[in-house]
């Protein structure tokens, strides 16, 4: 059986075994706990995380204390807190982990080693930061042009399993609504 990151790379450009074996080792793997904190707002964010197993969420907390959730990751997603990774500036996000699971991180350095070695991985890389703009851009759009109704359906037609996995408050969170407006959604 393969590995699921060679999976998820073969998905975009097939690697041979030893072309694997070496990104692999630029890799590191991490086990997560439930509520684990992966990044903390005013940190250093050193990883770009892909997850093996579990489902993590990046938000931010405002100043009345409320949770906006930007991102979820299930399985064979990336997540980051990316102004921060890139620019190497403290993290403006929090990313934890909603489920026990599993990840491998990869540095900057090692992420840019990678890429300036392997014509085929910083490919596979350029066009995951294409889908990744163009899935914010869309994400964008909806909130100024869907109504939550539209946006609750999108969400649940994109991801059928997120409901099962995810609390409802944390999908109230990522829709910007309350808990009670999305009880009365999951009513109509």
């Amino acid at each position: 059986m393969h590995h699921p990151l060679r999976q998820h790379i073969e998905r975009i450009t097939p690697l041979s075994d030893e072309e694997f074996d070496y990104v692999l080792a630029h890799f590191t793997r991490k086990k997560v706990r439930k509520h684990q904190f992966l990044i903390e707002e005013g940190e250093p964010v050193p990883y770009e995380f892909f997850v093996v197993a579990g489902c993590l969420k990046a938000f931010n907390i405002d100043r009345e204390g409320k949770e906006h959730i930007i991102q979820f990751a299930l399985e064979d997603w990336w997540i980051s807190d990316y102004q921060a990774f890139f620019n190497k500036v403290p993290a403006t996000m929090l990313l934890s982990s909603l489920e026990e699971g599993e990840v491998l991180t990869i540095s900057l350095a090692d992420r840019n080693k990678l890429c300036a070695e392997m014509h085929k991985i910083e490919h596979f890389f350029r066009l995951k930061i294409t889908a990744g703009f163009i899935a914010m851009q869309q994400r964008i759009l909806a909130s100024m042009n869907l109504s939550v109704q539209e946006r609750y359906e999108k969400l649940l037609a994109l991801y059928p399993n997120l409901s099962q996995r995810v609390p409802k408050q944390a999908i109230a969170a990522y829709l910007g609504v309350t808990r009670e407006t999305l009880s009365r959604l999951r009513r109509s």
